[in-house]
């Protein structure tokens, strides 16, 4: 304890406290200040100074857009997330209208569809609603027997989906009638024990519902008559599929509603998305083959991370610019970006064992401009040698000199190595994309940093910084009220210097300038 000082006069001895930190108790004596105490004096001294520069502000002319700006309107949203709902699994074998189904009982253009079998290749579950009731729609590839590759993994993913339903559409195409695969899906769905509605597709007029009638054949009850693309006979399929769908899931586990951050995988074809999902997932959840491309439709999978869950969610590879893609390659090129804007997190897989390309580039801009949280991963990490270790290193260090934020791991998603360094990062990630920095404290670093090293003068004139606010997260948002246009590059050494001042890690920082003048009298 120190004992209060002699002092000539109470303001002398007011600023001497000041000085060495002091500050008197209810006795009258002065004691150190805590380092808590000097931080919310500190911060106080920085909200003072910010309102000042607000007050300084009235000079200028401000249009209700900055208004709202000022009055901290911030931007960013959660994503909304539903679980544990009975799960219905649309079956048969390709090319009957299981996709078209899918998009008519959601209502939108959801899974790709072509004309031509084997576009659905994973099983994909979407949300839909139907009289007041949610439930989980699960469409899947269609099932075959006896086939090998790509099409006996796919027929794997239909089987898994039956497994995981509670009850199944089993869609047969009525102008063809019940075939010997439709006959072999039948003994499956027996197997199953599930609760099985038979859909008689492509029925789109009154003369051939009769076709319809054939399908009694397959011993699974009545055919319902529908045309999945023109809608006919849709509604009443649904009544009977509510009839039989159970209130709650037997399947679908009660899963935590709060905390789950969405994570999409993003990536040119055949640089190892799905196989890293399934790595991290530890199961088969998608189809994997070394044929590029081979998912089309957005795969969510909830993943629990060291007890943590995460939606992670694999997408189609991006071949090329979405203008110059066709026919299934661009609906995939639609819902992969649909499914970025969903996420939180991108996870951006490059290839390592191949030179940097420009479509990465692009996939890594497609990222920044989307304002989704970045981790890069450098998969197939078992095919670099050392040679192509520091060729990569000079690459990287050449190529994504602008994205030194983003965090990076090696990983190699066929034997699951150091997968379990994914979650670190995406922590990491989410903390910079989350950030939010108080009006005081930024007014003052970029104070003390205009100081420093003031804007150029361009023609004659200095632009000035009058005030600065975060006006969001996810991702940080941040608006400069100035004199004068900043020069880009100028821009960029403000980010550059915010980043090494406050963090910002794994996230693209939104900063805009407006432009003022002050108001003539």
């Amino acid at each position: 304890m120190v004992k209060e000082p002699e002092f000539e006069s109470e303001e002398l001895a007011e600023q001497t406290a000041e000085t060495y930190e002091l500050t008197p108790n209810q006795d009258g004596d002065y004691l150190p200040r805590t380092a808590n105490e000097i931080t919310l004096a500190a911060t106080a001294e920085e909200e003072q100074k910010a309102q000042a520069l607000l007050a300084g502000l009235k000079d200028f002319d401000l249009d209700e857009a900055d208004l709202a700006v000022l009055n901290g309107e911030d931007y960013s949203d959660e994503p909304e997330s539903t679980f544990g709902l009975p799960v219905l699994a649309v079956i048969g074998r390709p090319n009957v209208g299981k996709s078209t189904l899918v998009n008519r009982i959601l209502g939108r253009r959801e899974a790709v569809v072509q004309d031509q079998p084997g576009v659905t290749r994973d099983r994909v579950s979407y949300l839909a609603n139907w009289a007041g009731r949610q439930f989980t729609l699960v469409d899947t590839g269609g099932w075959e027997v006896d086939v090998k590759g790509i099409d006996r993994s796919v027929a794997e993913q239909a089987e898994a989906a039956i497994d995981a339903a509670d009850a199944v559409l089993f869609v047969v195409d009525a102008t063809v009638g019940a075939t010997s695969t439709d006959e072999r899906v039948v003994q499956l769905l027996r197997q199953s024990g599930k609760p099985v509605i038979l859909a008689a597709n492509k029925v789109d007029s009154d003369q051939l519902e009769a076709e319809a009638a054939y399908l009694w054949s397959l011993g699974l009850g009545e055919p319902h008559p529908i045309s999945a693309l023109h809608g006919r006979g849709a509604g009443d399929l649904l009544d009977e599929v509510m009839r039989v769908l159970p209130e709650t899931s037997s399947v679908a586990p009660e899963l935590p509603r709060d905390g789950i951050h969405r994570v999409a995988l993003l990536g040119r074809p055949n640089v190892g998305k799905s196989s890293l999902l399934n790595a991290i997932a530890g199961d088969q959840r998608v189809v994997v083959n070394e044929l590029a491309g081979t998912t089309r439709d957005p795969v969510d999978e909830l993943v629990y991370l060291d007890g943590k869950p995460w939606w992670f969610v694999d997408t189609a590879g991006i071949r090329r610019r979405m203008y110059k893609s066709v026919g299934a390659d661009y609906y995939a090129s639609i819902r992969t970006q649909s499914a970025l804007e969903k996420a939180e997190v991108a996870m951006v897989l490059l290839d390592a064992s191949e030179e940097l390309s420009d479509q990465d580039m692009r996939i890594l801009q497609q990222t920044i401009e989307a304002g989704r949280a970045l981790v890069i991963v450098n998969n197939k990490w078992d095919l670099v040698d050392e040679d192509r270790q520091s060729q990569l290193k000079r690459e990287q260090e050449r190529g994504l000199v602008q994205l030194q934020w983003a965090p990076r791991i090696n990983v190699t998603a066929r034997t699951g190595w150091h997968t379990n360094r994914i979650q670190r990062a995406l922590e990491a990630a989410l903390e910079g994309w989350s950030t939010r920095i108080s009006t005081g404290r930024l007014n003052g670093f970029l104070g003390e940093l205009v100081a420093a090293h003031p804007h150029p003068v361009r023609g004659g004139k200095q632009p000035r910084i009058l005030f600065a606010t975060q006006v969001g997260t996810k991702p940080p948002r941040i608006v400069l009220f100035t004199t004068g246009f900043l020069d880009p590059a100028y821009r960029r050494f403000i980010e550059r210097r915010l980043r090494e001042e406050f963090g910002f890690v794994g996230t693209p920082i939104q900063l805009s300038v407006r432009v003022r003048e002050k108001r003539r009298r």
